[in-house]
């Protein structure tokens, strides 16, 4: 059995954490999981789309393709999933205009509507979905860790010391010029304090000693256990009730506390008082930073109870069954048995016609002014199978 990953490029951090992550669990089950990042040009991508209807499942990871590009996915595929971890539907909190965007939504909707089933990171973004499509076809997968490949955190004394850990891509960066006046509020009261960026790319903070860690998948999980103390900052918007809180899972399986603000998922995850401390203005930052820096027995017993609530609530070793035995239904079901292929193609045809003024009152039918990515898509079947 296939199981085809369309993902956003090669070797990105959501299809590592979010599929390949259970690939033991998938082959144990027969399934041999292919990862094929879609090109950005319209050709080679055509002869992508096309790859798979040589899949037994097909998982569409985050994109939001054209609706023509859509359209030949859902005809090449016996089982078409969507897995998103992200409001993808929004622009981030970052963006130069409005979070709203009509397009993203249309796309997202009619993502969900030509797919047989959907998995969500989150209980919020599941929510999401389901106001388009209905609960069951909806499913809930959290972004997991594995703790077995982090080395816990040692947690030695270090009078006035602390090295915090931030860890993202460089889209994340400006997460941490926001938290700029709480992490320099803390550096005023602790005299070596250093903040190690593992990234790409490294901010310069005012009043913050930054230690540029270059990122690799290799190094990640021993930068983090080299440090003391685990920090994450989100915009109190819609846009971060999105995100599922990967940063803070991985400074867990550390066994790092976490100091965040009370926004989206850094509420579920941290736990006041037991694996980290909930700050929001620079003085509660300041408190929780300083507290935890003198007072090492104290990060080693709330590293211990992180590591065994990510563990326990988010660790592949819980979810890649779970993950597995769904990818198992869908592939044995098929699309037929599913009634999916069928009804997500009728009702994305459907919405389809919708949105492009196809349909007329009294059953007259024409060509609405935007049919033509929908003919560009038929045009594009005969080509797309010879690729």
């Amino acid at each position: 059995m296939k199981l085809l990953a369309l993902t956003e490029e090669a070797n990105h951090v959501c299809f590592r954490y979010r599929i390949e992550a259970f690939a033991p669990a998938l082959a144990e089950r027969g399934w041999d999981l292919v990862a094929l990042p879609l090109d950005r040009h319209t050709l080679s991508r055509l002869g992508q789309l096309c790859a798979a209807q040589r899949a037994d499942v097909v998982v569409l990871q985050r994109k939001l393709l054209p609706r023509w590009q859509l359209w030949l996915l859902r005809r090449f595929s016996r089982v078409l999933v969507y897995d998103f971890d992200d409001a993808v539907f929004l622009r981030d909190s970052y963006s130069r205009k409005r979070t709203s965007n009509a397009s993203r939504q249309a796309r997202f909707r009619a993502t969900l509507r030509a797919a047989d089933a959907v998995i969500a990171g989150n209980a919020w973004l599941l929510g999401q979905a389901a106001c388009h499509v209905a609960r069951e076809k909806v499913h809930l997968v959290p972004t997991c860790v594995d703790p077995r490949l982090y080395r816990p955190a040692t947690h030695e004394p270090q009078a006035g010391s602390a090295r915090l850990a931030w860890i993202g891509q460089r889209s994340t960066l400006p997460s941490l010029y926001c938290a700029q006046p709480h992490l320099a509020a803390a550096a005023r009261q602790l005299r070596d304090l250093e903040l190690r960026v593992i990234c790409n790319e490294f901010p310069d903070l005012e009043g913050v000693r930054v230690v540029p860690r270059l990122w690799s998948a290799e190094q990640e999980a021993d930068e983090l256990s080299s440090c003391h103390i685990g920090i994450c900052w989100l915009p109190d918007d819609v846009w971060s009730q999105g995100k599922c809180g990967l940063k803070v899972l991985q400074y867990m399986a550390a066994g790092l506390p976490v100091v965040a603000n009370p926004v989206g998922m850094n509420k579920m995850l941290v736990i006041h008082g037991e694996t980290g401390f909930l700050a929001q203005t620079p003085e509660e930052w300041s408190h929780a930073i300083c507290r935890l820096a003198r007072d090492a027995q104290l990060r080693r017993r709330m590293g211990q109870a992180a590591r065994c609530y990510v563990s326990t609530c988010y660790g592949v070793q819980q979810w890649a069954p779970q993950f597995a035995e769904l990818i198992d239904r869908w592939g044995a079901q098929g699309a037929e048995s599913l009634g999916s292929a069928a009804t997500a193609r009728e009702a994305f045809v459907l919405d389809r016609r919708r949105q492009d003024g196809e349909a007329r009152p009294g059953g007259a039918t024409g060509c609405g002014p935007r049919f033509s990515s929908c003919a560009k898509a038929a045009a594009s079947v005969e080509f797309a199978r010879r690729v």
